[in-house]
């Protein structure tokens, strides 16, 4: 295949911009780490001469011409026997354990050890179903790859359309638990944002302040707080009442508390994670077959636990009274009802809850 070729021209706005980043605003639909290879690879071009380097600044008035090779397809994914921790099977759903590190389904740079491949080696008659031929069958929400916890799969044509249908009318409600950097100024608090892409890196998310994005809604409540090593840090329990890309992420750093562990929006951190410290604990949806309510939780993995284990001076603060019913309390039917994990801190009676003032 011939590559598609771009031409764009530097407006004033965008002159003093590193290339890079110009390309990258220009074109959001590919990745400034992808523009950088391009670069190198001598497909960018200024006046029919090779640009090599992304840290030039753009001019006003100049023109590049930009050849992206255009991606074959790759077929159906392929089967592959990788084990999933299952946490629920029967013949409609299961509700798998995902793995920090593994990505849900194949894309661009991950064609193998998705979970959809290990899926397809699970469940072989995934494959089979007319209606769920496609890179993902069987997925019915994600999870980022280092995020870890519940991932509901469908197994048959009819599940899918009434789990997709579940998270779409809100009937599904979901509890994180995330490690953070940081403790909040208050027990509980709803973070309520328009979420969309970043006017900045067209590749990372954001709040938006003025106009654009989506509507969404976070709830956090402090679980326990402490110190690991000379940092403050809080476990926080996170439920999600909209589902947008990377919104506990962006939220918890919006209010100053980046998850441990987050190279994208964690910013400057000190306490040593392999990944972002954030995990799928409990997930509660109605079955596909009867609609009758599950609820399923998986335990804190590894390195959460070994990372909790070192918090020092820990405080845990009393249990706070149920929100206010909002506006959307009622596609989340008994929502408050969940019970909060005590942390496993101090007592109460010992507690210091001075910072919270």
């Amino acid at each position: 295949m011939s590559p598609k070729l771009n031409q764009l021209k530097v407006e004033p706005e965008d002159a003093g911009k590193r290339l890079d980043r110009f390309l990258a605003d220009k074109l959001p639909d590919y990745s400034r780490s992808m523009f950088q290879r391009l670069l190198k690879d001598g497909a960018v071009t200024r006046d029919g001469v090779p640009c090599v380097t992304a840290k030039i600044a753009v001019a006003a008035g100049e023109v590049y011409k930009i050849a992206i090779p255009e991606v074959r397809p790759v077929g159906p994914p392929l089967a592959e026997d990788i084990p999933l921790p299952v946490l629920f099977e029967d013949d409609w759903m299961m509700v798998i354990n995902k793995p920090p590190g593994m990505v849900v389904h194949p894309g661009a740079g991950n064609t193998s050890g998705t979970v959809v491949n290990a899926l397809l080696g699970h469940c072989p008659e995934l494959g089979e179903y007319e209606e769920m031929v496609s890179d993902r069958p069987g997925i019915v929400h994600r999870l980022d790859k280092d995020t870890s916890g519940c991932l509901v799969i469908a197994k048959t044509p009819q599940a899918m359309t009434k789990l997709s249908a579940a998270f779409a009318e809100r009937k599904v409600r979901k509890i994180y638990k995330a490690l953070v950097k940081g403790i909040p100024k208050q027990v509980t608090e709803t973070i309520e944002t328009n979420i969309g892409r970043s006017n900045g890196n067209r590749q990372k998310m954001a709040v938006l302040l003025e106009r654009g994005g989506k509507e969404a809604i976070t709830i956090y409540t402090l679980v326990q707080s402490g110190k690991i090593g000379k940092i403050s840090t809080s476990l926080l329990d996170v439920k999600i009442l909209t589902g947008r890309t990377h919104q506990i992420r962006v939220h918890l750093a919006y209010r100053n508390l980046p998850i441990i562990g987050d190279i994208v929006y964690g910013g400057n951190q000190a306490v040593p994670a392999p990944r972002q410290m954030l995990h799928a604990w409990k997930i509660t949806l109605p079955h596909p077959r009867n609609g009758r309510k599950f609820t399923f939780e998986a335990p804190i993995p590894e390195d959460m636990e070994e990372l909790l284990k070192s918090m020092t001076d820990v405080v845990v603060p009393p249990v706070p009274p149920p929100p206010k019913k909002r506006r959307h309390d009622d596609d989340y039917e008994d929502y408050n009802e969940v019970d909060i994990d005590d942390g496993g801190g101090e007592d109460d009676d010992a507690a210091d809850y001075s910072f919270l003032e």
